[in-house]
């Protein structure tokens, strides 16, 4: 495992130092938690995520979203 540093705003540091106290955890495993949902992988599982889904123009995302993500899987 590789160890990296990040600067965070003091704001953002005390939020997570919170979550992290409350969900009775680290901060680094909450940090690691947050990068592998933000990148699609949870549990050592691949997740569809639907980038750029809110920008569409589209008002109707939300009801086809099973054809986009379907879509999107076969390209």
């Amino acid at each position: 495992m590789k160890r990296t540093t990040v600067k965070l705003p003091d704001e953002l540091d005390a939020r997570l130092r919170h979550e992290a106290e409350r969900r009775e955890t680290t901060v680094s495993e909450l940090t690691r938690e947050a990068i592998e949902t933000l990148f699609g992988r949870h549990n050592g599982k691949r997740r569809l995520i639907a980038r750029g889904a809110g920008h569409s123009g589209q008002s109707d995302v939300s009801e086809r979203i099973e054809e986009i993500f379907q879509a999107k899987v076969k390209r």
